[in-house]
């Protein structure tokens, strides 16, 4: 069961970078890019979190999550301070 919830977070991730990537392209908004990207290591950590705990239950992938999201964070909080239209 905690297989398919952890897949369904990071297609839903998957789905909402995808949306945001679309929107920036029709419309061009610099705040659609920077939260496409955010959303892209917010999916990138999710699959992280399928090999944990899925794939790889004796590895200990906590370090490279940890990672992925602080950079998908900083790369939106980048976007909203310095990156203003």
């Amino acid at each position: 069961m905690a297989a398919i919830v952890y897949s369904l977070c990071a297609l839903t991730a998957a789905v909402c970078t995808w949306l945001l990537a679309q929107g920036y392209r029709r419309n061009g908004y610099r705040l659609l890019l920077w939260s496409a990207i955010c959303f892209g290591g917010l999916t990138v950590n999710n699959l992280i979190l399928v090999l944990d705990k899925i794939a790889f239950p004796d590895l200990d992938l906590n370090i490279w999550r940890t990672l992925a999201s602080f950079v998908a964070m900083s790369v939106l909080l980048y976007g909203l301070i310095w990156d203003a239209e």
